[in-house]
């Protein structure tokens, strides 16, 4: 059995470690990939593709961070495929924060998303954000109309004189117009950019082929739309930028049908302008498992709800608030902080009408299982980061264990509600990082000379390694501690009789995002 697998891992009588090479198989065989329940999520992709096609965009990583811009990107392909798979047009993004996910699903994905987040200047740094990109997507626009015009002057100079073309016409066998069509990569806006709504733009009638028409084609390449301006396109709802006019033909040889195409093209552009080009409203209103949804959004619609990093009991308030709405058909939630999660058998208090972010399942209640903040805090830990090579903070985290040895021992405080933060990236010694954290603390620090300060270092120096070995072992053991509220959240969905499925699904790159498990569940069609 697995208890006799790894019996040895600790001393029967004095419960200490005594094998640290089994310790760390075990916790390997009881992570999260050896536990074969997830889903890949390449099998869930296709499993929604349906009739929904591919869109390309530009990168994210203009924007944001390489890491927001690999989750985004993952994301918001997810989120898009279920959308299309549950026929819903409306997302709410629950902790939206600085809207990156928001605005990327609006604006690429054409979805209406309302981003909901409990901080009024994360709001409001959306609101902004989300002006400043619409302003580069104009930049992007005349960067293209310029990008054109070097294109232009380019082709001009290497463009042979017309005497040659002419030579070439009458000595050459004429091309078929459709081969022409097809060979030389001419393409529509609406084949390159499906998902905007603009009409094709007009090309060149298929009729005797003449010398006019072979000038004309050697032009051609004049109107093609800078690669940039393409991907700045697709990424645009319907009617959120001015058609970009083409010179491809010449207005006065338009048809009148062609003519009367363009201009009805043009005025619904017009008039979607205003009712497209915002497809992304973020709200502030602090999210809880009671929270009713349409008091905050007023036109609520058959929806899904999405979370990227909500912080400890938001993720477990989404899901409930998932199986309790009959409007919203599926949600995809990645959660991040555990150590944030509020635990009903932690402190043994009886409050039996309290929402607690764990347990949430039944089997677990039963049980009266607890993790503890301890362990929550490893659960934190990014085990394939270090991994690669990437250090652990034993400097920060040696100062900051010596910090709280001076305020027990000179202070006789064992707990706070204040918190340091990352003064240790602010400080330029061990003595200014104990000075600015008592500041922050609220404590006195006029009674601790420098000295004193400098003892307690010299104290635990030699015991740093001790530290780091100890943080090793946790970062060990931090995949167990995460599969156990993972797995509670999944079974809590499986608990639930609305629900046609649920599952565990690995988004992203550890090593980029070291939360990268999402949620995921879609209601039975007899909910839709």
């Amino acid at each position: 059995t697995d208890d006799d697998m790894f019996s040895n891992v600790f001393c029967e009588n004095s419960k200490k470690l005594i094998n640290v090479h089994l310790f760390a198989l075990a916790a390997k065989y009881y992570s999260l990939p050896n536990l074969g329940v997830c889903t890949p999520l390449e099998d869930i992709l296709e499993a929604l593709r349906g009739g929904s096609q591919e869109t390309t965009g530009i990168k994210t990583d203009e924007f944001m961070s390489n890491k927001k811009s690999h989750e985004v990107q993952v994301m918001s392909k997810l989120v898009d495929r279920i959308a299309n798979y549950c026929g819903i047009k409306q997302v709410i993004d629950i902790g939206s924060g600085k809207g990156y996910l928001s605005s990327f699903l609006s604006m690429q994905y054409n979805l209406k998303v309302y981003g909901i987040d409990s901080s009024n200047s994360n709001t409001n740094g959306a609101h902004e954000r989300n002006r400043k990109l619409k302003k580069h997507w104009r930049a992007y626009q005349s960067r293209g109309r310029a990008n054109l015009k070097s294109q232009r002057l380019e082709k001009a100079n290497d463009r042979p004189v017309e005497s040659e073309i002419k030579s070439k016409t009458i000595n050459e066998k004429p091309l078929n117009n459709d081969n022409i069509l097809q060979n030389q990569d001419q393409v529509t806006i609406q084949n390159l950019v499906p998902s905007c709504g603009f009409t094709d733009t007009a090309t060149s009638e298929t009729g005797k082929q003449t010398e006019t028409d072979l000038v004309a084609w050697t032009q051609s390449d004049e109107s093609q739309l800078s690669e940039e301006f393409l991907a700045i396109l697709n990424v645009l709802p319907a009617g959120a930028v001015e058609v970009f006019s083409s010179s491809q033909c010449n207005c006065g040889e338009l048809c009148e049908e062609e003519k009367a195409q363009r201009k009805i093209a043009s005025l619904k552009a017009k008039a979607s302008k205003s009712s497209e080009s915002n497809l992304y409203f973020p709200l502030t209103s602090c999210i809880t498992a009671e929270t009713e949804l349409s008091d905050i959004i007023t036109d609520l619609e058959d929806c899904m709800m999405v979370g990227l990093h909500t912080c400890g009991d938001l993720a477990a308030n989404t899901l409930r608030i998932f199986t309790a709405k009959p409007e919203i058909k599926a949600v995809c939630s990645v959660g991040c902080c555990y150590h944030l999660l509020s635990e009903q058998f932690e402190n043994q208090e009886d409050c039996p009408e309290e929402v607690w972010g764990f347990p949430m399942c039944q089997y677990l209640k039963d049980k009266a299982w607890c993790c503890g903040r301890n362990a929550r805090m490893s659960a934190c830990l990014a085990l394939e980061r270090v991994a690669v090579g990437q250090i652990l903070p034993t400097e920060s985290l040696f100062y900051r264990a010596v910090l709280q040895v001076i305020i027990e021992e000179i202070y006789g405080v064992t707990k706070s509600d204040r918190h340091v933060g990352k003064t240790f990236s602010k400080s330029s010694s061990f003595i200014d990082y104990v000075r600015k954290s008592l500041k922050k603390l609220e404590l006195d620090d006029s009674k601790l000379p420098d000295s004193c300060i400098m003892d307690y270092y010299e104290k635990y120096k030699d015991r740093m390694n001790e530290l780091e070995a100890f943080n090793m072992l946790k970062v060990v053991l931090a995949p167990c501690i995460e599969v156990l509220i993972l797995l509670d959240r999944l079974c809590y969905l499986k608990e639930q009789d609305s629900i046609a499925w649920s599952g565990l699904v690995k988004l992203f790159d550890p090593v980029k995002s070291p939360r990268c498990y999402a949620v995921i569940a879609l209601k039975k069609q007899s909910c839709f």
